[in-house]
């Protein structure tokens, strides 16, 4: 399926959850890996807020695109953010969604106002 790049310019990203190894198959425990580099696939919870709405995102993100410094509640930059649709069969239902995923996440720079 197609992806979609998401522009986060104009958005304020709030880290909700923090990283952690993405779960590929509950019943085993086996950790999800890129299919191309088999690096270790992190999750982690964020909010997007934007034009005055918001919505709660889980990101899948390359372990090595996690940067150092990120607390829960602080602003976050989403590097490469890229929505990608699904759609699947599970149990006899058909199931759809959004799968997000970022190229890193850092902690994002803070603006002081020129006044400050």
């Amino acid at each position: 399926m197609r992806s979609i790049r998401v522009e986060t310019s104009g958005a304020t990203v709030l880290l909700t959850e923090a990283p952690e190894p993405k779960v590929k198959d509950r019943q085993t425990g086996e950790i999800a890996k890129d299919a191309q580099s088999g690096e270790t696939l992190m999750r982690l919870g964020v909010v997007y807020i934007d034009g005055g709405e918001s919505s709660l995102l889980q990101v899948t993100v390359p372990e090595s695109g996690v940067t150092e410094g990120l607390a829960l509640g602080s602003p976050v930059t989403l590097i490469g953010l890229i929505a990608r649709p699904w759609d699947t069969v599970f149990n006899g239902q058909q199931r759809h969604g959004i799968a997000f995923r970022a190229e890193a996440i850092a902690p994002a720079a803070i603006s002081v106002g020129a006044g400050a």
